[in-house]
């Protein structure tokens, strides 16, 4: 099986600033044209061949402003050098390799640059940069027209790679870690290799001035070695990208951080599963908080049991050298073993506190208890949510997969003599608690597969010389092979085991993974629903990392993404509780540089305030203004010292009371209203949300419903139909041509102008800027016009006779010789409008003739599972479930008020496959209710629910469907009424 890849938006719009960054580079002339050569973008050298950019800093600069103006990004006042760097933003599990792979290929398509640099922290993250590479080359082939490109890893026992690198003409993509080029010991620095004639790899790629992608760039370049060494490569322009930017002196021109991913539902939302354990005051408890010291003395913080009058709780006391820690218990006996504080050492990383009697050494953050009864508690709810999964997901195709963390390989492999390999501790806990719950009657379809228990588990352990597993650190070289392993089965982990097929691989087979170190980065699979941490000590591996290997989207035996929370749940089996996983997680992202509620000094400064009518360029409100607003809102206590949102924020908001200093309202029109939106949005993101697994309930059919006012209702709206699409050519060429001729503005092109003075001076020679200005470009620079046509067929699939009348009829043709680059990108976009209107106006629903209908099996699923905070009651039998599952507020206003509502006979919440078909993607309305009108008339409705029901606040495609869907509804001839509403009452209208 492959894993299907597919255009999705955002990850276009990342695709898009980065090429946008070079806006005023020679278009690649092979683009447009048929050429025996096309030097554009490229650079002719000594020793090879290079990119060639020749944008100046300043047009580079207002570049990078106008994409984030676009983005509503904060802009940068200036660009670092010696040469540019930007930042991208993308959450673990959004794609950002697929984003830099395919932003490779449309810089050579576009500009012609073919030298390409990925550098990586470590060989885990190189050898899945190399499986990406691999899976997505068959996809590229057929998107990118047959783009010729080589990708290699770097390998200093290779050298001829290097030297290919610099002298290809086609793309060069070498994907490098950065212990293999940040020292000058490394054999890349090196100018005494004998196979690159006294030339070191570092000199012939510095000459290609290569394009540098930075993966993970707070573990590449965090050291001045490491700065260092990207310098040396030359790089023309440097984009970093991360989920998380420490470094954010460089401007960032794309965010999607782990608050939009999850809103937008392009990553799994989590909930945390946590086992707590009664007190037992039988056993000892002990956990080593932390420790401190002074000149006088050393003191350590544990958690015990300690006895007051009544009960037994735990408690954190202070300890010392020679305490003794059953009186310190108030005398529970268990506590007699441990005997007294014979040593505290407060050495950072070798924390420590030893005791003379049983245990004899606890570390920070470990603690003593009966673990293994906590581990086994671990492993079977795993295993017991990792089933309830497969029930639910299995049906729709989708294989799950669930991850055990452990901090020492002989926990769940051992050996005996030679090399007998043997079960350790967690292996048998897991075999045995799989074998009793497997016998469930729950479980039977799932026994019918006959793979043996054995074969259900392994893991991805390195090995040592005689092949044995072995704990390692992850980055070691002995760690590589395992990465090889563990990226070749990342796909065939996807597949079900298929007995029938015979000789089908082991991975296929296996559904619970355990792993040591290899996972902890470098490796995700898009299936992994559990993640398990058994960890007796300090935990190595964060929370960011470990959830990082379950976010991607679930993929189906076919490839495909399926989207969606309702089967895009990770399940985190903690070894703590739920709370202390929220914060922490929390703190970590806080601690990479997420700011949840911070109002920064520069958050408006990207807000519009003007556009030029001659170039279209936005002109942004600025950091001076939106410090000053930003200290309005600090004196109006909207803000407090930390600059987050306090309580009477929020009250302005909803009540409407916010206003804008006097000396802001005559900037825009609209300011202050962008300005209220901003903040309502910033206001709202106070950290990610993270489900509770106990306030997860069942959501069960109500089969007294399904009778009744449902049947009146569902009779009224089953029925499927078909679309045809009556488009009046002639029409569409006469309104596109109109609507081309009233809205093209293109203006001539200009080039920028800046004369320098060069002043010797004793710290060596400065520029002084005399002067900057712009000059019109001559028509006489367009030597060989771009193919029109060609690209407006591509942009637009309209036919070429279609587009030759609407361009005539348009009369500006004339305006392509000004600037034919402006000409052809506006003339595209407004057909494109154009098209979507044409195509929504011309299209006709009929009921299929055959009766075809959407199936009542719909809602005869006996029980769904949602959480507490989205589901609405439901009473008097008046929806097919016990409650409704609501995605937002205002559907949950919605569900509120048709229960409060003694009209409403009868309501749905519309399921997802109920989908009608229209030309812009399949469309699902809202709500289906009945309602009774003065007290006889029953009327049908359905309504589609929106915070906003005007055109303007709506997505055009949005819009565009909702038209659809009424004109499929008008076409059942059922008395169904379509309703817009953003409220209840609207349906009164």
């Amino acid at each position: 099986m492959k894993i299907q890849f597919k255009e999705l938006d955002y990850q276009d719009m990342a695709i898009k600033s980065i090429l946008n960054v070079f806006d005023g580079q020679g278009i690649r002339k092979s683009e447009f044209t048929i050429m025996e050569q096309d030097s554009q973008g490229k650079l002719f050298g000594d020793q090879g061949i290079g990119n060639k950019i020749d944008i100046s800093a300043s047009k580079l600069l207002q570049n990078v402003q106008q994409i984030q103006i676009e983005q509503g990004i904060p802009i940068s006042e200036s660009i670092p050098m010696p040469f540019p760097q930007f930042n991208i933003e993308m959450e673990t599990g959004t794609g950002k390799t697929f984003v830099y792979l395919k932003s490779i290929l449309e810089l050579n398509r576009n500009y012609g640059f073919t030298k390409f640099i990925i550098v990586v922290p470590s060989v885990a993250i190189k050898e899945g940069v190399m499986k990406s590479i691999s899976m997505t080359k068959d996809y590229f082939k057929t998107q990118m027209q047959g783009i010729v490109y080589r990708a290699f890893m770097y390998d200093s026992k290779n050298l001829n790679n290097v030297q290919a690198f610099a002298t290809n003409d086609d793309i060069e993509i070498m994907i490098i870690n950065i212990q293999s080029f940040n020292s000058n010991d490394n054999i890349f620095n090196r100018t005494d290799m004998d196979s690159l004639f006294g030339i070191s790899p570092k000199q012939l790629v510095s000459e290609t001035n290569p394009i540098v992608i930075i993966d993970e760039p707070q573990s590449v370049d965090n050291t001045e070695n490491a700065q260092q060494a990207i310098a040396a490569l030359n790089p023309s322009i440097v984009f970093r990208f991360s989920a998380t930017h420490k470094n954010k002196s460089y401007p960032l021109i794309y965010k999607l951080g782990p608050v939009e991913a999850y809103q937008q539902k392009l990553v799994k939302q989590i909930e945390v599963a946590g086992i707590k354990k009664a007190i037992d005051a039988n056993e000892v408890y002990i956990k080593l908080i932390g420790i401190k010291a002074t000149k006088s003395s050393i003191t350590a913080t544990v958690e015990m049991y300690v006895k007051n009058k009544t009960t037994i709780e735990k408690k954190e006391i202070k300890l010392k050298k020679d305490d003794d820690v059953y009186l310190k218990s108030k005398r529970i006996a268990a506590y007699e073993t441990v005997g007294f504080v014979k040593d505290i050492s407060a050495e950072p990383g070798n924390e420590y506190i030893e005791f003379s009697g049983e245990p004899s050494i606890i570390r920070l953050s470990q603690a003593l208890e009966n673990d293994l009864q906590m581990k086994r508690a671990q492993i079977r709810k795993t295993i017991e949510e990792h089933l309830n999964k497969e029930l639910k997901l299995n049906p729709i195709g989708v294989k799950v997969l669930s991850l055990f963390f452990i901090d020492n390989v002989a926990n769940y492999r051992q050996y005996e003599g030679e090399n007998n390999r043997v079960p350790g501790a967690y292996a048998k806990i897991f075999e045995e608690e799989y074998a009793n719950l497997i016998r469930s009657e729950k479980y039977k379809a799932l026994r019918d597969r006959h793979v043996p228990v054995t074969e259900v588990h392994d893991g991805y352990f390195s090995v040592d010389g005689k092949g044995k597993v072995k704990n390692t650190s992850g980055t070691s070289q002995s760690d590589e092979n395992t990465y090889q392993i563990i990226m070749k089965d990342k796909e065939d982990l996807l597949t079900f085991y298929d007995e029938e097929k015979g000789n089908v691989k082991k991975a296929n087979k296996l559904r619970f993974i355990f792993s040591h170190s290899a996972l902890k980065e470098g490796w995700d699979n898009p299936n992994v629903f559990q993640i398990c941490t058994l960890i007796e000590s300090k935990d190595t591996i964060t929370k960011r990392q470990k959830i990082g290997r379950g976010l991607r989207i679930a993929v189906n035996q076919n490839g495909e993404r399926v989207p969606g929370f309702e089967v895009n749940t990770l399940t985190i089996m903690a070894n703590e509780s739920y709370e202390e996983f929220s914060s922490g997680l929390q703190q970590e992202y806080e601690e990479e540089g997420v700011e949840f509620g911070i109002f920064s000094d520069d958050i408006f400064s990207s807000l519009v305030i003007d556009i030029d009518p001659e170039t279209g360029y936005k002109t942004p409100l600025g950091h001076e203004k939106s410090r000053e607003l930003v200290s309005f809102l600090k004196e109006q206590n909207y803000l407090d010292s930390k600059n987050k949102g306090t309580p009477n924020l929020a009250k302005a908001i909803k009540e409407g009371t916010f206003d804008i200093p006097e000396s802001f309202k005559g900037i825009a029109e609209n300011i202050k209203e962008k300005i209220t939106a901003a903040i309502q949005e910033k206001f709202n993101v106070d950290k990610i949300e993270i489900k509770d697994h106990h306030n997860k309930v069942p959501v069960k059919l109500n089969k007294e419903a399904l009778s009744g006012p449902f049947l009146e209702l569902w009779e009224r709206i089953k029925y499927k139909t078909t679309y045809s699409i009556e488009m009046d050519s002639q029409l569409f060429i006469e309104q596109a041509a109109k609507k081309l001729a009233e809205e093209l503005e293109v203006r001539i092109a200009r080039l920028e102008y800046e004369r320098h003075l060069l002043e010797t001076t004793g710290g060596g020679i400065m520029t002084i800027k005399e002067e900057q200005t712009t000059l019109e470009a001559s028509s006489q620079q367009y030597k060989k016009a771009p193919d029109l046509l060609t690209y407006l067929q591509n942009e637009t699939k309209l036919t070429r006779k279609t587009l030759i009348a609407v361009l005539k009829q348009s009369g500006t043709l004339r305006d392509f010789k000004r600037n034919p680059q402006s000409y052809m990108m506006e003339v595209a976009r407004i057909l494109n409008a154009a098209k979507r209107l044409a195509i929504v106006d011309g299209i006709k629903y009929e009921k299929l003739s055959s009766g075809e209908v959407y199936e009542q099996t719909l809602f005869l699923q006996e029980e769904v599972e949602s959480y507490t905070d989205s589901i609405v009651p439901v009473q008097n039998n008046r929806s097919p479930y016990d409650h409704v599952v609501v995605d937002s507020a205002v559907e949950r206003e919605f569900a509120q008020a048709c229960e409060k509502d003694e009209n409403v006979k009868f309501y749905i919440k519309l399921p997802q496959k109920f989908k009608i078909k229209t030309p812009l993607g399949t469309y699902n309305p809202d709500w289906a209710l009945s309602l009774q009108q003065d007290g006889n008339e029953k009327l049908y409705f359905i309504v589609e629910t929106k915070g906003s029901t005007s055109a303007e606040d709506l997505r055009p495609t949005e819009l565009a469907k909702i038209r659809c869907g009424e004109k499929h509804f008008a076409a059942l001839d059922t008395g169904i009424t379509f309703k817009k509403a953003s409220e209840h009452q609207a349906i009164y209208s």
